[in-house]
């Protein structure tokens, strides 16, 4: 079977084995040839579509589901049997599908993924059964050779927080990204969910969940689980990128500095939300023939993205600028649900990640040991870049 303009590739599987396998399928697209090579000739009507008129025709299909929910439980049940046109549909309309197959529309899709479900994607890891993980990750992976695998525990998915096992929608959703821009062989990708139970009431109350029913592990027995995943990794695909999406605000960084130096290790809530901040305010301050260094950050939103962006930055400045790492930390002003983060507010509201970027309470005498909110440091700080990572709806006024 021809697979792009030069690649052949030997196939040894035939008849409805082919038509049922997404990679394989080409729908109505197969030439009388492979027909009769792969036993498709009865199974398949008479006339040979190009991919440009399979894309035509499932665009026309997509366009009577008019709810972008439906939309995207179209594309999904596409990819369900057809890679080809799939991405072929996405690239001949990123601009309008993009929207629809990941953010918003993804969320909504997990936050209802136990009433959509209709078929298993990825692999899905649960604590309950960590005593066969590694049985488990084989028999998904046997025979496969792995570029990227794309994991999540799902607790801090897209804005609408802990969704448990329809992280597993991020996961994939994110592989498809990955093969759209970078052009990774979706084939050589793996979809993870590391389902550890959710705190989620709603879900745990729900007959239909179809996730672990159980609160969420922590502290060791999570640490435990998530290394014996990580070095599976490791042992079985050593030269693979492991992407870490949207783990919670306690774990994303930590697990992030615990595993960098052991292997390829990728978080887009941490590291591709900075990079991408960076590349604006350079931009930025190309304009106003301005330095890194001139410059005061108010972050509102301290969470993975935030404190990502500020490390991100903070490193510029070092880097670029010359500016000590300690007068670097200094141009910071982070904010989260307690407001500023500063000295009085204690150690039990300031995570670890977070100290440095602590601000003395002297400068702020006239709010004593009170919260110190966004309009307030604003007006204190006249900051020169304002970056805004919290879900917290109306915060950026016009007053601010």
């Amino acid at each position: 079977m021809t697979s792009g303009s030069q690649t052949v590739q030997k196939v040894a599987i035939r008849g409805d084995a082919i038509l049922t396998n997404p990679r394989w399928n080409k729908g109505t697209a197969f030439t009388p040839k492979e027909r009769k090579a792969f036993g498709l000739t009865g199974r398949l009507p008479h006339r040979v579509n190009t991919l440009e008129e399979q894309c035509e025709r499932a665009y026309a299909q997509l366009q009577e589901r008019h709810a972008p929910l439906r939309k995207n439980s179209f594309m999904q049940s596409l990819k369900d049997q057809n890679w080809v046109l799939y991405y072929a549909l996405l690239q001949s309309h990123l601009r309008e599908l993009v929207p629809i197959i990941y953010t918003p529309t993804e969320a909504d899709a997990i936050a209802n993924y136990s009433h959509v479900f209709r078929r298993s994607e990825g692999l899905y890891l649960t604590y309950d059964d960590r005593y066969s993980m590694e049985e488990d990750f084989l028999e998904q992976t046997k025979g496969r050779k792995l570029d990227l695998i794309v994991c999540s525990d799902a607790e801090a998915i897209l804005g609408i927080g802990d969704q448990g096992v329809g992280g597993i929608g991020i996961s994939a959703a994110k592989s498809v990204i990955y093969t759209l821009i970078a052009g990774v062989n979706p084939a050589k990708s793996l979809s993870v969910t590391l389902d550890v139970g959710t705190d989620n009431e709603e879900l745990l109350n729900d007959n239909l969940y179809v996730g672990w029913p159980h609160h969420r592990v922590r502290g060791e027995e999570y640490d435990k689980f998530v290394d014996q995943f990580v070095q599976l990794v490791r042992k079985h695909f050593p030269h693979s990128l492991l992407h870490f999406e949207d783990f919670g605000v306690t774990n994303a960084q930590r697990l992030l500095e615990l595993y960098r130096d052991q292997h390829s290790i990728f978080n887009d809530d941490v590291q591709g939300t900075g990079a991408v901040t960076l590349a604006a305010v350079m931009s930025a301050i190309g304009v106003t023939k301005s330095r890194l260094a001139d410059q005061r950050f108010v972050v509102y939103g301290a969470g993975s993205a935030g404190l990502g962006i500020a490390h991100q930055l903070r490193d510029a400045l070092v880097q670029l600028d010359g500016v000590p790492r300690e007068q670097a930390n200094k141009r910071f002003y982070l904010l989260d649900k307690h407001g500023l983060i500063k000295e009085s507010l204690g150690a039990h509201a300031i995570r670890p990640a977070l100290r440095e970027f602590v601000r003395p309470d002297a400068e702020w005498a006239d709010a004593g040991e009170g919260e110190v909110g966004l309009l307030e440091v604003v007006r204190h700080v006249r900051p020169t870049v304002l970056i805004g990572c919290s879900t917290h709806a109306g915060a950026f006024s016009e007053e601010v």
